[in-house]
């Protein structure tokens, strides 16, 4: 059996490019990878690792119309996705985020050195931003 090397997409459904792009490309700074010319997903890339494949959050249109995601957390199916951001920067992020009009909020992983801030985007999807709080991790 192969040796998996790492997680490299995420996918998720968006009812409104537009404000996914604005808050995924324009708020977080992922860049976006897919052609201008490409139609349907767009794909961002979350990370470069050397001579591997890219790190990347796709999103994908929902049909025109579809019904909203339900408001209650536990009944959707996807809970959260992690981005990992250099420790040095937690602060400076949580600080710029809120003053975007994000609502942030913290958490501690149960067993990992990291710590955590959370924000929805346009979905309500919640996005964790991950830092390292030892050298090790």
């Amino acid at each position: 059996m192969p040796e998996i090397r790492g997680l490299t997409e995420v996918v998720i459904w968006v009812h409104n490019m537009e404000d996914s792009l604005h808050f995924y490309r324009d708020l977080l700074g992922l860049t976006v990878m897919s052609p201008p010319d490409f139609r349907g997903a767009v794909f961002l890339q979350a990370g470069h690792p050397e001579d591997r494949v890219p790190q990347q959050i796709v999103l994908v249109p929902l049909p025109q119309g579809a019904p909203a995601f339900p408001g209650e957390r536990t009944q959707r199916p996807l809970h959260h996705i992690g981005i990992e951001i250099a420790a040095e920067d937690f602060d400076a992020e949580s600080d710029r985020l809120r003053s975007l009009g994000l609502e942030v909020r913290f958490g501690e992983h149960p067993f990992l050195a990291v710590k955590g801030m959370y924000v929805d985007d346009p979905d309500g999807n919640e996005v964790e931003l991950i830092a390292s709080t030892s050298e090790g991790v």
